[in-house]
């Protein structure tokens, strides 16, 4: 209502958010499938609850910082869905396959709209439920399921949660800002500017929403890259451990690729405002 609520408050209010999840639902996270660090998740609450509450909140505030263009979170949210629906599925937890369905359901309906011609947009309050509702129903699959490997759920949600990773390391460590901070450098904004150059100059409204929509089909692949694995090894740890290393070497090789003009022709989407 005020349009003056910062990322900060709104970070903190995720936490709160995640600590009821803890105590209510009973949504902690008690293993990481590492030995040292799970025998503090265990043994020690207080870790327990902070892991969990970072966690969550973590996610929530990645899938925010995604949601930069028509369809782009909306559809990631769609793709991890599918991949928890099917894991629930698997593991036969009919409460939080309902809730994936649900979820993909009011999202298909928010895309109708949203995809390709920007009619109503999420907003941080529709991210940031997103993120939040990813978080709970991962969490909870870990939880209630011992057979779900801990790292299912981070390859599945590594696109966004990495992106939030790189971006921090840029802006403190790169270029010596707050990580806070809002600039142009996102992986989805590069994109945007140097690979989608269909209709460049062009100042028609359907020209700029157009190009708005088809910057997000490249992150769509990108996330497609990490959620198929995730759905295909979820019980094995060690097979999941080697893509999200895998995944977060192909994200720095592209962005570097992007950065320094060296992307290949081939992915470059061009079309002149002279061809018109």
């Amino acid at each position: 209502m005020t349009k003056k609520v910062g990322p900060l408050p709104r970070l903190f209010a995720t936490f709160a958010a995640a600590g009821l999840g803890y105590f209510v639902l009973g949504a902690g996270l008690h293993r990481v499938d590492i030995p040292f660090i799970d025998s503090f998740l265990v043994n020690v609450p207080l870790v327990s609850f902070l892991f969990t509450v970072i966690a969550v909140g973590g996610v929530a505030h990645a899938v925010n910082i995604i949601d930069g263009y028509n369809g782009l979170s909306g559809v990631v949210a769609v793709f991890i869905f599918l991949a928890m629906a099917y894991v629930a599925f698997k593991v036969q937890d009919v409460m939080l396959l309902g809730v994936c369905f649900a979820m993909i359901g009011a999202l298909s309906g928010f895309l109708f709209w949203n995809f390709p011609r920007g009619l109503i947009f999420a907003g941080d309050g529709g991210a940031y439920l997103l993120g939040f509702m990813i978080a709970e129903v991962a969490v909870l699959l870990v939880g209630r399921h011992p057979q779900v490997s801990p790292w299912f759920p981070l390859l599945c949600v590594i696109y966004p949660v990495f992106e939030t990773l790189y971006s921090i390391y840029r802006k403190k460590f790169l270029r010596g800002i707050s990580p806070g901070m809002p600039d142009g450098l996102h992986l989805h904004m590069l994109v945007y500017k140097r690979l989608v150059r269909w209709m460049v100059g062009s100042k028609d409204a359907g020209h700029l929403t157009l190009r708005n929509s088809l910057t997000s089909p490249y992150l769509w692949a990108l996330s497609c890259i990490s959620v198929v694995p995730a759905m295909l090894f979820w019980r094995h740890t060690y097979v999941l451990m080697g893509f999200c290393l895998l995944f977060t070497v192909a994200y720095v090789s592209l962005y570097r690729m992007i950065i320094r003009f060296r992307t290949p022709r081939w992915l470059v989407l061009r079309r002149s405002t002279s061809s018109r």
